[in-house]
């Protein structure tokens, strides 16, 4: 369990390490202090202290480093709120006078559900959707292990289901459901699919040995395939699971970027993530373990990189990932082919966001600078956007979807019920509104705030707890109340299991 072969760090290196270090405050490019609670609801103390926060690389040296760093995702949205505030997108209207009632409607929906008790609500994450019916699924999983299994080993474990489960959570589509076996309910979207890679994962689906089902390791992924897959997500020809393929390929290429011993050991298990975290130099030795989030960071993008598609954006032959083309960057033309690029790493993103809450709860692992992440460019976030009305697709764009979604619906048989535009994820239309998202729920954040009285406060919302109790819930709310038939977001995105 948890073991490495690393080669020991000689001085010169450990003082380059610290020397790529900078202070908090120049680092900060989000509406938060770095020093502002790490990741409130995790039952941490309130304050840290004062942590260097490495700063991104400097594009016009290293373009790909750039756009892989977490801090390119924010400051590129900026680039395209900026044109969204003076409403000068290229494939959306924008409507400011719909900014106050749109952070209304979250208010409403956080005041219903979690009213007074904010500092309650949980920060947004993969463990909330294993609980689903109010069955305390992980709690029960943990109680399941015999005590003999200590904290460290229960949170690898917890991290490798994560992993997979995040990664297979790539929009489940309309049509798909989940019948739990534990249980017999059925569950759809992410919550189904949270069931159904747990389910997967207790049955020993993910492990290369035998007696103990519930872990991942390279050995037992290495024999996924698109039946295997298929067959444990209960998908069919009557029960589509969007990007099965996808999916399957997603897995099978963890396998292989799981032989990074120095992020995953030698038994080359997510999990393993942790040792290599508590014993980075980065992590202060304390009575509270704080690792900054760019360690973290940097364990996903360099650990995982191989994992996505070959067809996936590249700078000088780097692939970057999640980035796409997007005509709102400026210059124009760029001057340089980064500059024409918006990085999103939902998926990594996601899954940072999901691995920290086991390594806070049974680690009492603290992170610092987790505001750098921004909010997910996902179908449900700027889904809320546009049926609250901030955003409104123009014209020439409404009808190019509109086509391609009915000849869609034709190829695969589908009712023509609550047509909405359909395009592929690397469309501009798509690109801008991810972009757009992502800088509205910033915005969105403030507002919140300010309209639940929090700001300012110790108790002011974090981003994460923003997307948990308010928009990711209520953009799902909104397209049920929009679109009963479906339920389905006001735009669709031609799915490959690998991007929203």
């Amino acid at each position: 369990m948890g073991l490495f072969k690393r080669n020991s760090k000689n001085s010169a290196s450990e003082k380059d390490e610290q020397e790529s270090f900078v202070s908090v405050n120049s680092a900060r490019t989000s509406n938060t202090s770095l020093r502002s609670p790490g990741y409130k609801g995790s039952g941490l103390p309130a304050s840290i202290p004062e942590l260097p926060i490495s700063k991104p690389p400097d594009p016009a040296l290293d373009p790909a480093a750039y756009l892989r760093s977490i801090h390119a995702v924010r400051e590129r949205a900026s680039l395209v709120l900026g044109r969204a505030k003076c409403n000068r997108l290229n494939h959306f209207d924008v409507d400011l006078t719909k900014f106050k009632a749109t952070a209304s409607y979250v208010v409403s929906i956080i005041k219903r559900d979690y009213a007074p008790d904010y500092e309650n609500i949980p920060p947004h994450g993969r463990w909330q959707h294993f609980d689903v019916g109010g069955r305390p699924r992980i709690n029960q999983l943990l109680q399941s292990w015999p005590s003999s299994i200590d904290a460290q080993e229960r949170t690898r474990r917890l991290i490798d289901l994560f992993v997979v489960s995040v990664l297979l959570d790539a929009g489940a589509g309309n049509k798909w459901s989940y019948k739990s076996k534990e249980s017999g309910k059925i569950y759809s979207r992410s919550e189904g699919l949270a069931v159904a890679s747990l389910e997967m994962f207790k049955s020993g689906l993910f492990s290369s040995d035998p007696t103990e089902p519930c872990q991942v390791d390279g050995a037992g992924l290495k024999k996924m395939t698109v039946e295997k897959l298929a067959k444990g997500m209960q998908h069919s020809e009557q029960n589509p699971l969007a990007g099965i393929e996808g999916r399957t390929g997603l897995l099978v290429r963890l396998a292989d970027a799981l032989n990074h011993q120095d992020f995953f050991g030698v038994d080359a298990r997510p999990g393993n993530m942790l040792d290599y975290l508590l014993c980075h130099p980065s992590t202060l030795a304390s009575s509270v373990p704080i690792v900054p989030i760019t360690t973290v960071w940097t364990v996903l993008m360099d650990g995982l990189s191989s994992i996505w598609p070959e067809s996936r954006t590249q700078i000088d032959g780097v692939p970057i990932g999640d980035a796409w083309e997007c005509s709102n960057l400026p210059p124009s033309p760029p001057a340089q082919l980064w500059e024409s690029i918006m990085p999103f790493h939902k998926l990594t993103q996601w899954l940072c966001y999901s691995i920290m809450v086991p390594m806070s709860k049974l680690m009492h692992i603290h992170f610092a600078g987790s505001d750098l992440l921004t909010g997910l460019p996902e179908y449900r976030n700027g889904g809320l956007l546009i049926d609250m009305g901030l955003l409104s697709l123009k014209a020439k764009d409404q009808e190019r979807g509109i086509r391609a979604y009915k000849e869609n619906a034709q190829i695969k048989g589908q009712p023509s019920v609550e047509v909405v535009p359909l395009f592929s994820t690397d469309d501009d239309v798509i690109v801008e509104w991810r972009a757009a998202t992502v800088g509205f729920l910033d915005e969105l954040l403030d507002e919140v705030n300010t309209q639940l009285g929090l700001s300012g406060s110790e108790l002011q919302l974090t981003l994460a707890q923003m997307l948990e109790a308010g928009t990711w819930k209520g953009g799902r709310e909104i397209a049920e109340v929009s679109r009963p038939n479906t339920k389905e977001p006001p735009i669709m995105i031609r799915s490959d299991g690998t991007v929203f």
